[in-house]
């Protein structure tokens, strides 16, 4: 049988450096290298909430997470933008939430607690002594607002009504009723607006 050849010195030197390992420095390097990539990877596939921007309110609604979102147009006038939070992004009526307006237009705060009373009368609550105060305290509480401007309504875990703006708390109705029958204007079945109602609870409903 005849001899194979002897591989030559090139040969040699080729088999050996592929058999060689690479150094421990540099697989402890490339190890960590894959683990970080599989770390950003997992990160990118996870679902993110959007967190709160409802400033002071947050204390109100802990761990406030974005429920939904929708815009309020009237003969094609743009009227706000509604955001409502809730803890985790998951809202229930009996918890707290806040529920943040952006107006587009500029409104007179005793204009926008008018409108505020005609909705709750549309839902059904009567004309009074009841509805009457509410209405003089909206109008004590809410500000004008220009293009821009946002104001906050959160129910805390009393029941009670707070209202923000500008960053700071302007004012609370602590009546379980109003909380119930002021909210019902974007969150209730009764709603005006279906389609803004269904776009801020969402899933939730």
């Amino acid at each position: 049988m005849a001899t194979p050849p002897h591989p030559s010195r090139t040969d040699r030197s080729h088999s050996t450096a592929q058999a060689r390992p690479l150094p421990d420095g540099r697989n402890r390097i490339l190890r960590l290298g894959l683990a970080i990539l599989a770390l950003v990877s997992l990160i990118a596939l996870m679902p993110t909430t959007s967190r709160a921007d409802i400033g002071a309110a947050a204390k109100v609604v802990p761990a406030a997470s974005l429920v939904g979102e929708g815009r309020l147009t009237f003969l094609g006038f743009r009227i706000f933008d509604a955001e409502l939070y809730a803890p985790s992004g998951t809202y229930d009526p009996a918890k707290p939430f806040a529920l943040k307006l952006t107006y587009l237009r500029s409104f007179k705060g005793e204009a926008i607690a008018k409108r505020t009373e005609k909705e709750m009368l549309r839902q059904g609550m009567p004309k009074g002594a009841t509805l009457n105060g509410w209405t003089r305290d909206m109008a004590r509480i809410f500000p004008n607002v220009s293009p821009g401007q946002s104001i906050i309504g959160a129910r805390d875990n009393k029941g009670h009504t707070l209202f923000y703006s500008g960053g700071r708390r302007i004012g609370s109705i602590k009546d379980k009723g109003f909380t119930k029958r002021f909210f019902a204007i974007w969150l209730g079945s009764n709603t005006n607006d279906p389609a803004l109602r269904s776009r801020l609870i969402g899933a939730s409903s």
